[in-house]
C-alpha cells in the first residue's frame, strides 16, 4: 500500500474518531435515555466543548471527499510521488492537531492547522490537476 493510501485509511479512522467523540460529548450532556431513545423533541443547546466536537466533525467531513478523491486519482492514474506523499501526510497530521485545537478553543493555531490541511490537500490536487 502506498503512503498516500495509508494516510487516507488513517483518515478514515479519524473520522470515525470524531464521530465517536461528538457522540459521547452528547452524551455526556443529554444522558443514556435520550440516546438510546428516538431523539424526539428539543434539547438544550450542547455545551460548547461538545459544540466544538460537533463543528471539527463537519469540518473534516468537508474536505475529506475532495482528499480521498485526490489520492485515489493519483493512485490510479499512477501520479503518485513524494509530493502527493508529503501532501497527504500533512493533510492528516493537520487535521489530528485540528480536533483537539478546536475542542479546547485554541483560537488561531487551530486555523494554522487548518490552512496546513488544506496545503497537503493541494500538493496532493497538483499531482493530478497539473501536467
Amino acid at each position: 500500500m502506498t503512503l498516500g493510501l495509508m494516510m487516507a485509511a488513517w483518515t478514515l479512522v479519524l473520522a470515525f474518531a470524531q464521530i465517536l467523540l461528538s457522540a459521547i460529548a452528547q452524551t455526556s450532556q443529554y444522558g443514556l435515555k435520550w440516546n438510546a431513545g428516538p431523539r424526539d423533541g428539543e434539547m438544550p443547546p450542547l455545551n460548547d466543548r461538545a459544540q466544538r466536537l460537533k463543528r471539527a466533525q463537519a469540518n473534516l467531513f468537508e474536505t475529506l471527499p475532495l482528499f480521498l478523491g485526490a489520492v485515489l486519482i493519483a493512485h490510479v492514474t499512477g501520479r503518485e510521488s513524494e509530493i502527493t506523499a508529503l501532501g497527504a501526510q500533512l493533510y492528516f497530521w493537520a487535521r489530528v492537531a485540528y480536533v483537539p485545537l478546536y475542542a479546547w478553543g485554541v483560537p488561531y493555531l487551530r486555523s494554522v492547522a487548518w490552512a496546513v490541511g488544506v496545503v497537503g490537500l493541494g500538493m496532493v490536487a497538483q499531482a493530478i490537476l497539473l501536467p
